[in-house]
């Protein structure tokens, strides 16, 4: 599989490509098959319908590699919050965790069991995806799913877990090492079920300063990296810890990708890390509007990271109102611009 060998920097005929969020609502034929589901965690929830939107931008797009359909807060689900969708909100968790009974009552070691749905979403897309096409599976760091059950719902400051940051640090890390422990769990049967590599997202880490994010995020990803590293030493780990360009200096541990977002300049990333590790992104997501803009970003992806291990993708998720046309311009011009 392309996709696998650039993740350990082996040698690639081109340079692979996929995109975050490429199962969504840009395309018409998702859009169907959500409609059909109901809402949001029905579609997670029925694994025929999970496995066939994550083969949908493999058939329509020819990415390199299908990711899982999912979210990462079906793991506080299933632990045994209250979540929902709303319109125009996001994720809402009915009771937030705030107390130490709070957090007692949260399922811990039969939480991943209860998760079998993605598992059988997983076997059935590995049992359809053409062999050369990787499947990738995931979760949100411990710190981002914190942040959810912490503050309930989503939020711009994050001021309820940075008070207990603070003010109860003790607290917060018997939270994330929790969140840890069903991690683990959750991605090693995720790996049984068929992945082929696992990506952990930290969608919130640039809302931690420099010491913060490394003893509160990074060294939990590093631990279920790690875990899984030892585990099945075959298996890629990508970690992409968001909007962290200023902390890229003290980035090491037992992985294979970094994932570069949007606001990070590549060649930084190249220069600090690429000795190390593959990188992914980084293109930004609002260029996929222009196919000017997408041709002026490959050249400049592309030639920067020349014979260095690179996998393609965008700095963040691909938007709603993306042209399709547009998205299969960007996968052909990327496999054509880094023909070896």
């Amino acid at each position: 599989m392309i996709f696998i060998d650039a993740c350990f920097k082996k040698p690639t005929p081109y340079t692979p490509v996929w995109m975050m969020r490429q199962a969504g609502r840009y395309l018409a034929q998702y859009m169907q098959v959500r409609q059909e589901a109901g809402d949001f965690l029905s579609l997670c929830k029925d694994y025929k319908k999970a496995s066939e939107v994550s083969l949908q931008p493999v058939d329509i797009l020819d990415v390199d590699a299908a990711i899982i359909f999912s979210d990462i807060l079906v793991v506080p689900l299933e632990m045994g919050m209250d979540l929902r969708f709303e319109k125009g909100e996001g994720p809402v968790f009915t009771k937030a965790i705030s107390t130490l009974q709070d957090l007692e009552r949260l399922e811990d070691q039969n939480a991943h069991k209860k998760l079998s749905y993605v598992y059988d979403a997983l076997k059935l897309t590995r049992e359809k995806l053409p062999q050369d096409k990787a499947l990738i599976g995931f979760c949100g760091s411990p710190w981002t799913i914190a942040t959810y059950i912490i503050e309930g719902k989503g939020s711009k400051n994050y001021a309820k877990c940075k008070k207990m940051l603070y003010q109860n640090p003790e607290f917060l890390h018997q939270i994330l090492n929790k969140l840890t422990q069903v991690l683990k769990l959750y991605l090693q049967e995720q790996i049984k079920a068929g992945a082929n590599a696992i990506q952990i997202f930290d969608s919130w880490a640039n809302a931690l300063e420099y010491d913060k994010f490394f003893e509160f995020s990074f060294d939990y990803m590093l631990e279920i990296s790690h875990f899984i590293k030892t585990k099945y030493p075959y298996i890629p780990v990508i970690l992409f810890p968001k909007g962290i360009s200023g902390y890229l200096d003290k980035i090491d541990g037992n992985f294979d990708v970094f994932g570069v977002d949007w606001s990070t300049p590549l060649d930084l990333a190249r220069d600090k890390l690429s000795h190390k590790y593959a990188l992914q992104g980084n293109m930004e997501p609002c260029r996929l509007y222009s196919k000017q803009a997408i041709e002026e970003s490959v050249k400049n992806i592309v030639k920067t990271m020349q014979n260095k291990a690179h996998i393609f993708n965008l700095g963040h998720g691909i938007l709603p109102d993306i042209p399709v046309e547009n998205a299969k311009y960007f996968i052909k011009l990327v496999k054509q611009s880094s023909l070896k």
